[in-house]
């Protein structure tokens, strides 16, 4: 499929694109930001902005590629890459804590439109492959996680005011998937429009939608939360850049490695134990998080942090495809995306507060509640999907 199906193929590649520019970001803004901010407590403000940016966008841009198609929403969302890329670069460069914010906002856009790369995945493949479908292009974070920490430790210092490169390279990137997304087939996913009056209400009131909302919110909302506060958590044990390069490197090969095996589970033993198996790898997250300081904790921990994460990514999103008719799939999907960057924001919000004022062990703490409200959620939701 992976070789065969060109949409899947192109999306696979512009995945990697993203997820390469999420990674720098996440490598680097942190730390910029304690650089630039008038104190620690607003070091993630622009990668919380970033969320914002998400949130606001999500929404229309899934109504929008319901009237005009995948690839117009697309575009959009790789333009506001290169312009978020742009602006946060002249940010670092001129010492702009404010633009550097501001420049956050339209990346995440470009956020908000990559997240709906696996929805155009699953619009691509027959019903019998979908939850493959949808592992194998978030798989092409693989890539990501492979290039970027390197690139993240050469672009620093690519011109002679330090970070300014690593935006630079965004916008680049974000360049390169434009010229890829473009290459998709046009007019792929138009559709009706499902009336907004009383739609959402409708699809909430569905035991399919939520659980699958639930699932794919609290598994997005953790992850943000602790990959957030890592390199903040590993820079205040002392521990120097490029041991937390390394670290979301293997987050990253967690957050996407498992999607060659995460689908074919699903297709075989359905989303809701697929999504089982997540919780129990966050909360093992945790565990080891908790368990001591060194850099082979943060790294066994985040690596298990990807990997639950994708789980109960791929879980959630095939199971939301069976709460939902084809008219209706703009109002659903917008709806699961609305509700990861409202978690995701909260979540970024709060991490730079958590992690300076009440520490690492607590963050990590704090996961546990959420993983049970999780695995609640899913023993209570099995009901017909459509009921």
């Amino acid at each position: 499929m992976l070789l065969r199906n060109k949409s899947i193929v192109l999306l696979f590649l512009a995945q990697a694109l993203y997820w390469s520019c999420a990674m720098l970001g996440v490598t680097l803004t942190a730390l910029i930001g304690l650089q630039l901010a008038p104190y620690n407590g607003l070091a993630t403000l622009p990668l919380a902005l970033l969320v914002l940016g998400n949130l606001l966008a999500v929404q229309p841009l899934s109504l929008f590629m319901q009237r005009h198609g995948r690839r117009s929403g697309l575009l959009l969302g790789a333009l506001s890459g290169i312009a978020g890329g742009l602006l946060s670069a002249l940010g670092v460069w001129l010492g702009d804590f404010t633009l550097l914010c501001l420049g956050a906002l339209p990346i995440g856009a470009y956020q908000a439109s990559a997240m709906y790369y696996r929805f155009a995945a699953l619009e691509a493949v027959a019903e019998s492959h979908k939850g493959r479908a949808t592992a194998y292009v978030l798989g092409g974070g693989v890539c990501a996680a492979l290039f970027a920490p390197s690139l993240a430790l050469w672009s620093q210092n690519l011109v002679s005011r330090p970070f300014t490169g690593a935006y630079l390279a965004i916008a680049v990137l974000a360049g390169v998937a434009l010229l890829l997304i473009a290459r998709l087939p046009r007019g792929q996913a138009a559709g009706p429009v499902a009336a907004a009056a009383g739609a959402r209400g409708a699809l909430l009131a569905r035991p399919a939608i939520r659980v699958a909302m639930a699932t794919t919110a609290i598994g997005h909302g953790l992850m943000v939360l602790v990959m957030n506060a890592t390199p903040l958590a590993m820079s205040f044990c002392g521990l120097p850049l490029a041991a937390s390069a390394e670290v979301i490197r293997w987050h990253m090969l967690g957050m996407f490695l498992p999607a060659f095996v995460a689908g074919p589970l699903v297709d075989r033993f359905g989303p809701r134990r697929v999504a089982l198996l997540g919780c129990l790898i966050l909360a093992a997250s945790a565990g080891i998080a908790l368990s001591g300081l060194q850099a082979a904790h943060f790294l066994i921990s985040s690596f298990l942090l990807g990997v639950g994460w994708n789980l109960m990514l791929v879980a959630g999103t095939t199971l939301l495809g069976e709460g939902h008719t084809p008219g209706e799939r703009g109002q659903a999907q917008g709806l699961m995306e609305l509700g990861n960057g409202l978690v995701a924001t909260l979540a970024s919000f709060t991490s730079g507060v958590l992690i300076s004022g009440v520490g690492w062990n607590a963050v990590n703490l704090g996961m546990l509640p959420l993983i049970l409200l999780a695995l609640l959620a899913l023993q209570l939701g099995r009901r017909p999907a459509l009921a």
